[in-house]
Protein backbone atom coordinates (compact mmCIF):
# COMPACT_ATOMS: atom_id res chain seq x y z
CA UNK A 1 0.00 0.00 0.00
CA UNK A 2 1.58 3.60 -1.03
CA UNK A 3 1.29 6.69 0.41
CA UNK A 4 2.68 8.40 -2.07
CA UNK A 5 2.20 8.63 -6.23
CA UNK A 6 4.39 8.91 -8.41
CA UNK A 7 4.94 11.76 -10.65
CA UNK A 8 2.86 12.16 -13.63
CA UNK A 9 4.41 12.24 -17.06
CA UNK A 10 2.98 15.46 -17.99
CA UNK A 11 3.60 15.34 -22.16
CA UNK A 12 1.10 12.52 -22.25
CA UNK A 13 -2.00 12.90 -24.23
CA UNK A 14 -4.31 10.97 -22.10
CA UNK A 15 -3.95 10.99 -18.24
CA UNK A 16 -4.91 8.22 -16.33
CA UNK A 17 -7.34 8.01 -13.45
CA UNK A 18 -5.15 5.43 -10.84
CA UNK A 19 -8.34 4.03 -8.51
CA UNK A 20 -7.87 4.37 -4.98
CA UNK A 21 -7.08 1.98 -2.24
CA UNK A 22 -9.80 1.79 0.11
CA UNK A 23 -7.31 1.18 2.82
CA UNK A 24 -5.17 3.60 1.32
CA UNK A 25 -7.90 6.59 1.50
CA UNK A 26 -8.98 5.38 5.45
CA UNK A 27 -5.70 7.11 6.34
CA UNK A 28 -6.61 10.49 5.37
CA UNK A 29 -6.35 13.05 7.61
CA UNK A 30 -4.49 14.72 9.79
CA UNK A 31 -1.78 13.34 12.70
CA UNK A 32 0.05 14.05 15.42
CA UNK A 33 3.75 12.96 15.97
CA UNK A 34 3.77 10.74 19.22
CA UNK A 35 7.36 11.59 20.95
CA UNK A 36 7.22 9.22 23.55
CA UNK A 37 7.04 6.32 20.49
CA UNK A 38 9.63 8.50 18.10
CA UNK A 39 13.08 9.16 17.47
CA UNK A 40 15.10 11.39 16.00
CA UNK A 41 18.81 10.30 16.25
CA UNK A 42 22.13 11.30 14.36
CA UNK A 43 25.40 9.44 14.01
CA UNK A 44 28.73 11.10 13.13
CA UNK A 45 32.33 9.60 13.10
CA UNK A 46 34.50 10.55 15.89
CA UNK A 47 38.20 10.37 15.87
CA UNK A 48 38.16 8.70 12.16
CA UNK A 49 37.94 5.29 13.87
CA UNK A 50 34.78 4.94 15.62
CA UNK A 51 30.93 6.67 15.58
CA UNK A 52 29.27 8.54 18.16
CA UNK A 53 25.26 8.40 18.54
CA UNK A 54 22.96 10.95 19.70
CA UNK A 55 19.55 12.15 19.22
CA UNK A 56 17.24 14.74 20.57
CA UNK A 57 14.69 14.20 23.59
CA UNK A 58 12.04 16.95 22.88
CA UNK A 59 10.47 17.57 19.83
CA UNK A 60 6.76 17.88 17.59
CA UNK A 61 5.57 17.85 14.76
CA UNK A 62 2.75 17.08 11.91
CA UNK A 63 1.28 14.62 9.17
CA UNK A 64 -1.25 15.35 6.24
CA UNK A 65 -2.01 12.18 4.86
CA UNK A 66 -4.13 12.56 1.58
CA UNK A 67 -5.61 8.79 0.47
CA UNK A 68 -6.69 10.20 -2.49
CA UNK A 69 -4.15 12.31 -3.63
CA UNK A 70 -1.08 10.97 -2.00
CA UNK A 71 1.33 13.19 -3.34
CA UNK A 72 -0.24 16.02 -1.66
CA UNK A 73 0.93 14.53 1.84
CA UNK A 74 3.10 16.60 3.99
CA UNK A 75 5.08 16.67 7.01
CA UNK A 76 6.37 19.37 9.54
CA UNK A 77 8.94 18.68 12.65
CA UNK A 78 10.21 20.90 15.30
CA UNK A 79 13.16 19.75 17.19
CA UNK A 80 14.04 21.46 20.46
CA UNK A 81 18.09 22.12 20.55
CA UNK A 82 18.22 21.94 23.75
CA UNK A 83 17.35 18.49 24.00
CA UNK A 84 20.12 17.16 22.13
CA UNK A 85 22.11 13.96 24.00
CA UNK A 86 25.00 12.22 24.10
CA UNK A 87 25.27 10.26 26.87
CA UNK A 88 28.11 12.71 27.77
CA UNK A 89 27.12 15.97 29.66
CA UNK A 90 30.00 17.86 28.69
CA UNK A 91 29.83 16.81 24.91
CA UNK A 92 26.16 18.08 25.16
CA UNK A 93 27.14 21.25 26.26
CA UNK A 94 29.76 21.72 23.68
CA UNK A 95 27.31 20.78 21.27
CA UNK A 96 24.98 23.49 22.46
CA UNK A 97 27.68 25.75 22.63
CA UNK A 98 28.65 28.62 19.85
CA UNK A 99 31.44 25.90 18.20
CA UNK A 100 27.97 24.11 17.38
CA UNK A 101 24.19 24.99 17.56
CA UNK A 102 24.43 27.98 19.64
CA UNK A 103 21.20 27.08 21.53
CA UNK A 104 21.00 30.01 23.10
CA UNK A 105 20.76 32.27 20.02
CA UNK A 106 18.86 29.34 17.82
CA UNK A 107 16.70 27.15 19.53
CA UNK A 108 15.06 24.80 17.10
CA UNK A 109 15.62 22.82 14.25
CA UNK A 110 12.94 22.63 11.53
CA UNK A 111 12.05 20.62 8.82
CA UNK A 112 9.09 21.83 6.45
CA UNK A 113 8.29 19.08 3.53
CA UNK A 114 7.83 20.51 -0.16
CA UNK A 115 7.75 17.26 -2.26
CA UNK A 116 7.04 13.43 -1.59
CA UNK A 117 7.62 10.36 -4.42
CA UNK A 118 7.23 6.88 -4.00
CA UNK A 119 10.36 4.67 -4.73
CA UNK A 120 8.60 1.18 -4.86
CA UNK A 121 7.07 -1.09 -2.58
CA UNK A 122 6.57 1.10 0.53
CA UNK A 123 9.46 2.97 0.29
CA UNK A 124 9.35 6.95 -0.88
CA UNK A 125 11.53 9.85 -0.05
CA UNK A 126 10.43 13.05 1.13
CA UNK A 127 11.85 16.14 0.46
CA UNK A 128 11.78 19.62 1.91
CA UNK A 129 13.77 22.60 3.81
CA UNK A 130 15.73 21.53 7.05
CA UNK A 131 16.64 24.60 8.33
CA UNK A 132 19.79 24.56 11.03
CA UNK A 133 21.10 28.40 13.05
CA UNK A 134 19.72 30.70 10.36
CA UNK A 135 20.84 28.31 7.41
CA UNK A 136 17.67 26.81 5.20
CA UNK A 137 18.71 24.22 2.93
CA UNK A 138 17.49 21.36 0.95
CA UNK A 139 17.08 17.87 2.46
CA UNK A 140 15.74 14.84 1.04
CA UNK A 141 14.98 11.78 3.54
CA UNK A 142 14.10 8.36 2.47
CA UNK A 143 11.22 6.55 4.44
CA UNK A 144 9.82 3.09 4.75
CA UNK A 145 6.14 3.72 5.50
CA UNK A 146 5.61 0.46 8.66
CA UNK A 147 1.91 0.36 8.43
CA UNK A 148 -0.90 1.66 10.43
CA UNK A 149 -2.97 0.02 13.16
CA UNK A 150 -5.06 0.68 15.78
CA UNK A 151 -3.39 1.13 19.45
CA UNK A 152 -5.31 -0.46 22.58
CA UNK A 153 -6.49 2.71 23.34
CA UNK A 154 -8.33 3.56 20.19
CA UNK A 155 -5.32 5.73 18.93
CA UNK A 156 -5.20 5.24 14.97
CA UNK A 157 -1.13 5.08 14.24
CA UNK A 158 0.84 5.29 11.54
CA UNK A 159 4.73 4.67 11.59
CA UNK A 160 7.49 5.05 9.22
CA UNK A 161 10.82 4.93 9.40
CA UNK A 162 13.90 6.31 8.04
CA UNK A 163 17.72 8.29 7.11
CA UNK A 164 18.94 11.08 5.63
CA UNK A 165 23.02 12.42 5.02
CA UNK A 166 24.22 15.64 5.26
CA UNK A 167 27.22 17.92 5.33
CA UNK A 168 26.91 19.45 8.77
CA UNK A 169 29.44 22.39 7.24
CA UNK A 170 26.52 23.32 5.20
CA UNK A 171 24.53 24.25 7.90
CA UNK A 172 27.39 26.24 9.68
CA UNK A 173 28.39 23.80 11.93
CA UNK A 174 32.20 23.74 11.33
CA UNK A 175 33.90 22.85 14.02
CA UNK A 176 36.59 20.94 14.16
CA UNK A 177 40.08 19.92 15.62
CA UNK A 178 42.55 18.10 13.79
CA UNK A 179 44.27 15.01 14.64
CA UNK A 180 48.32 14.52 15.43
CA UNK A 181 48.22 11.18 13.00
CA UNK A 182 46.12 12.93 10.44
CA UNK A 183 42.29 13.68 9.88
CA UNK A 184 39.87 15.77 12.05
CA UNK A 185 37.96 15.29 15.46
CA UNK A 186 34.17 15.26 13.74
CA UNK A 187 33.33 14.20 10.29
CA UNK A 188 31.70 16.87 8.28
CA UNK A 189 29.16 14.00 7.49
CA UNK A 190 26.33 13.49 9.76
CA UNK A 191 23.54 10.72 9.42
CA UNK A 192 20.11 11.39 10.68
CA UNK A 193 17.77 8.90 11.53
CA UNK A 194 14.02 8.99 12.04
CA UNK A 195 11.59 6.21 13.74
CA UNK A 196 7.72 8.19 13.78
CA UNK A 197 4.99 7.02 15.24
CA UNK A 198 1.55 9.13 14.42
CA UNK A 199 -1.54 9.29 15.60
CA UNK A 200 -5.16 10.58 13.72
CA UNK A 201 -6.49 13.70 14.50
CA UNK A 202 -10.14 14.05 15.34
Amino acid sequence: MGLFTRRQDTTATTTATLPVDPALAALTGDYAIDPSHSSIGFTVRHAMVTNVRGGFDAFEGSLHLDGSAPARSTASIDVTIGSVSTGIADRDAHLLGSDFFDAELFPKMTFRSTEAAQLGGDKYRITGELTIKDVTRPLSIDLEFNGSATDVYGNERVGFEGSAEILRSQWGLTWNAALEAGGVMVSDKVKLTFDISAIKQA
